[in-house]
């Protein structure tokens, strides 16, 4: 079909459509809608009809209905004349060489703006019926508001190209040519994680990818899959550096170009670091005028006719006070106050109730947000480990070459990991391509300090010199630069903010005039932003950077004692270390654990010689490396949280002692089945244990407890292992409630990621049931296979249960709860479970769990309500008796239940049950391919008609157990 039979077909189906005698209800055009009494347009030609408003007295029927009929008669002409019109004009804008303005500029009455507006809506719904997407989109492109074309143009213009901790603009690369698609996924933990974000790295890197809801950044505002709900508010977690703008900037861009989220009319970027900026009351409407100057041709009512999003990156860089308890309420767009009443309000829904709005954050400050106000989490998980080569193949021209680098990075393990950030990356991609691309015979990085050394050596601009391996910085300028820039990281990072603006330069020292030196000698450290409206913002290409430069500047202000730090010049450089492990070991949220074991590294002879022009003087040496060494292992045995001791094993791998890692190892090499009976390990060697277990190449996705040694202390030991695995088999491990406490707990922080737990044979008991079923009800808890045979369950452990259960229904799969007693109370409770529609059970074990007639009934009743999803039940050892499974037969012979397994051994059931079962085997409907009746009473019988079952064509039974 070409294009005029296309308009033609739509001229001759939209006049069929109005010249159809239908019902009111069934028109596509209102009669009564608003915008036709607001805004009335003039169809007169010739002479008027008479006006209905304004009947005359004495008028016959006849002749007022013969008036109705003639008025109508020509407004369904007009209307007709006005579509054929319009339908041509889109087909004229379809046209190749038809100028793009020459339509949108066309009408200037509003009332025929509006009608236009709804024909276009029609045709619009048409074309993308008839699978004309493509026509459809270009003409409601070519017929956007001149507005909207010019916030695209400007918005295209401006993130198009990237730069990967470059400030010079000139070095940019197109967004679009490198641009490697990041691992996002749908929800989150609720939990707040409190660990420093290079652990919250470690813990994804073992994450396997495919439990994970993967999620393409331009498709975050659509439910999922079988959801519906609307979603208004998207709030996306993801570390610093993990890509969170960058694909802000993808998913403007890609709708700047029209190839994504083309229902969507007007996009704002409103970053964070901009709006800390503005001092002054204004409006909504002020605001996006200033800082979006399209906006200027508006009407406040247009901000409800449009589809209208704001993108609010970086909620971690806000400086205001987000206070929505006690901030003013406010619904007028037109109406002022300060930025942070705005943004609250905007976020509650106050103000443009109908916008869409996507906030980005570091998952510390995620929590900022009331969990109300937010209809999607997603997070940013940066590269998996495909997307980590990818990345290096892309960057680096030489393939021989990328395979070398990504050879090097996957065996250092540290590295690989951390190449989950997408910066990160970028740093590794720069210090390896020159090093390994030219026949340096200085040693490969293979520490994170080292990395960092050799990066800010390349970055500095100025003339360095290379003797044996070793590089010399000979600028006091480059030395000065780098310690007034290591003053500001170090404040700053003190006060937790990672962008800082001309004040905060100014408090460190700084001279804002001369900014453009510190970024000149390290063009890809510091960095100028530009292009923001309201003043300039500076920051370090990352937080690592910065950590590394903070680290930098301290070991140079304790070899020079000028910079005004007092007591710390007085002490020895081991007196320093210690008291940076205890300031690293005393912050809750791990802040200063990724600074310490840079300055740590740092004052490696090793790497003080690679920066012998800035350390002019001799900081440390082997013996006060020894002694934190050996202070560290105290610390470490002293048993602090096991992530601080993770830490501190890394603080050693810096400082090169990896003795207590190699004390375990010869355990490890162990080929027992449990390699740790009977093993009497310190503290400090189950510390060493986790951390090689976590950062070893062995897989951790299933966590068999036995495997060392099942016994409790192992478990509690071992929980931060135990937390990063996925299946958890803790079976025959002696295991308490007190065990189960504290398993509980730790796996709190990463409940999405498990999905099997095997608690069998132990005594958790109704206490630990409890606990349990507190985890069971967590929205976030996805888990599908729950084993808790022989636990010492009772009733009032499977009240728990079944309460956890039926408020959060939709996961679990698989229960096994033979060998505890349940008793007819209990599972009368579980039964309202499984009538629950959302309920997925396939799988139920019951064997042996003091079951009468009584709960039977109720569980087959149950099944009965909600019989599509349960394969297999095992009610063996239980007393149903012939009354109960004449109940168990009806539910066989109903088609929709799905009853493939059913274990009934030794349950009581007579001749008159077991014929029952047999007339519900012979249906049709009857899916059972398994049936276990050992040990009951069906006599010769039973037995013989039992057995012919096996040859019934229409029986389906495979497996028979009599």
């Amino acid at each position: 079909m070409d294009l005029s039979d296309l308009c033609r077909e739509e001229d001759s189906s939209v006049e069929r459509s109005l010249c159809e005698n239908e019902s009111p209800e069934h028109s596509c055009v209102s009669m009564k809608s608003d915008a036709s009494v607001k805004h009335p347009i003039n169809f007169s030609s010739g002479d008027s009809s008479a006006d209905l408003s304004q009947k005359q007295e004495g008028t016959e029927p006849h002749t007022a209905k013969k008036n109705l009929d003639s008025i109508f008669k020509e407004i369904e002409n007009k209307i007709i004349s006005v579509m054929k019109s319009e339908l041509k004009s889109f087909k004229r804008l379809l046209s190749p060489d038809y100028p793009e303005c020459a339509e949108r500029d066309r009408y200037v009455d509003e009332g025929h703006s509006r009608v236009r507006e709804g024909l276009l809506k029609i045709t619009l719904l048409i074309l993308r019926k008839m699978k004309h997407t493509d026509l459809a989109n270009t003409l409601q492109t070519k017929l956007m508001p001149v507005s909207q074309q010019k916030l695209r143009s400007r918005l295209q213009d401006k993130y198009q190209r990237i730069s990967e901790g470059l400030s010079n603009h000139g070095d940019s690369t197109r967004l679009n040519e490198i641009y490697t698609e990041l691992y996002i996924t749908e929800g989150g933990s609720g939990e707040v994680n409190n660990e420093h974000e290079v652990r919250q790295i470690e813990t994804v890197s073992r994450r396997p990818e495919t439990q994970e809801t993967p999620i393409n950044y331009n498709d975050i505002f659509k439910p999922s899959a079988g959801q519906d709900k609307t979603i208004r508010t998207v709030l996306t977690k993801g570390v610093a550096g993990i890509g969170k703008t960058v694909s802000v900037q993808k998913f403007i861009l890609d709708w700047a170009e029209g190839k994504a989220n083309q229902d969507i009319h007007f996009i704002f970027p409103l970053p964070f670091r901009e709006l800390n900026l503005i001092q002054k009351n204004l409006s909504l409407v002020d605001l996006l005028n200033y800082l979006h100057t399209e906006t200027r041709e508006f009407k406040s009512a247009d901000y409800d006719d449009y589809k209208v999003m704001f993108i609010f990156d970086g909620l971690d860089e806000c400086r205001l006070c987000l206070d929505f308890k006690n901030n003013q309420s406010l619904s007028d767009v037109t109406e002022s106050a300060s930025v942070d009443v705005l943004l609250t309000n905007l976020i509650k829904g106050n103000l443009l109730p109908s916008a869409l709005l996507w906030i980005t954050s570091r998952p510390a400050a995620a929590n900022q947000i009331p969990p109300e106000c937010v209809h999607q989490v997603t997070e940013i998980r940066g590269f998996n480990d495909p997307q980590k080569e990818e990345y290096f193949r892309k960057r680096i021209n030489d393939q021989s070459l990328a395979d070398r680098i990504v050879t090097h990075i996957r065996a250092t393990r540290s590295l690989f990991i951390m190449c989950h950030i997408p910066v990160f990356c970028w740093i590794s991609a720069t210090v390896l391509e020159r090093m390994m691309g030219k026949s340096e015979s200085a040693e490969i990085p293979k520490t994170l300090t080292q990395m960092f050394t050799h990066f800010l050596i390349f970055q500095t601009k100025l003339k360095t010199q290379k003797y044996d391996g070793k590089y010399e910085i000979d600028s006091d300028q480059t030395r000065n630069t780098i310690l007034s820039l290591g003053k500001l990281a170090f404040e700053q990072l003190e006060k937790g903010n990672l962008i800082f603006y001309e004040e905060d330069l100014k408090e460190s020292g700084i001279d804002v005039r001369e900014v453009s030196v510190y970024s000149g000698v390290c063009t890809q450290i510091f960095r100028e932003e530009f292009g923001l409206h309201l003043g300039k913002v500076y920051s370090f290409v990352h937080l690592s950077i910065q950590e590394f430069i903070a680290a930098l500047f301290k070991l140079l202000s304790f070899a020079e004692q000028n910079t005004g730090l007092r007591s710390v010049f007085r002490s020895t450089m081991t007196s320093l270390l210690k008291k940076e492990v205890d300031k690293a070991l005393q912050s809750e949220n791990g802040h200063w654990d990724l600074f310490l074991r840079f300055l740590l590294g740092l004052s490696l002879e090793s790497n003080k010689t690679l920066l012998q022009g800035l350390l002019t003087k001799t900081v440390s040496n082997s013996q006060s490396n020894q002694e934190t060494a050996a202070y560290i292992k105290q610390k470490i045995r002293e048993n602090p949280s096991p992530e601080k001791s993770i830490n501190l094993f890394h603080c050693l791998n810096e400082l090169n002692d990896r003795s207590l890692e190699q004390e375990v190892q010869t355990y490890l090499s162990r080929t027992d089945y449990s390699r740790l009976f009977r093993v009497k390990l310190s503290a400090a060697q189950w510390s060493a244990l986790v951390f090689v277990l976590l950062n070893s190449e062995e897989d951790l996705e299933e966590f068999k407890l036995s495997k060392y040694d099942p016994s409790e202390e192992c478990l509690l030991r071992l929980l931060p292992v135990i937390k990063a695995s996925r299946k958890i088999d803790l079976s025959s491990c002696h295991i308490t409630q007190k065990g189960c406490a504290a398993l509980i707990s730790a796996l709190r922080s990463n409940l999405s990621h498990l999905t099997e737990l095997d608690l069998s044979f132990n005594k958790p008991g109704d206490s630990g049931m409890k606990l349990l079923s507190a985890l069971l009800e967590d929205p976030h808890c996805k888990l599908k296979k729950l084993d808790l045979s022989y636990c010492g369950i009772t009733q009032k452990g499977c009240a728990a249960l079944s309460s956890a259960l039926r408020s959060n229904p939709s996961h679990l799969t698989e229960l096994d709860l033979r060998y505890n007693k349940l008793g007819d109370s209990g599972v009368k409770l579980l039964s309202a479970v499984l009538e629950d529609p959302h309920c997925k059970l396939k799988k139920l074990q019951l064997y042996n769990c003091s079951i009468g007639e009584e709960g039977c009934a109720a569980l087959i009743s149950a099944l009965r309500s909600n019989p599509s999803h349960l394969t297999e039940l095992n009610l063996s050892q239980n007393k149903p008796g012939d009354s109960a499974v004449k109940l168990l037969s009806a539910l066989l012979e109903d088609p929709h239940c799905k009853l493939e397994k059913l274990w009934l051994y030794n349950c009581n059931i007579g001749e008159e049950g077991c014929a029952a079962l047999i007339s519900a085997l012979r249906s049709n409907s009857s899916h059972l391919t398994e049936l276990n009746l050992s040990f009951n009473e069906h006599g010769d019988s039973g037995v013989k008609q039992l057995s012919a079952l096996l040859e019934d064509p229409h029986c389906k039974l495979k497996k028979l157990y009599i």
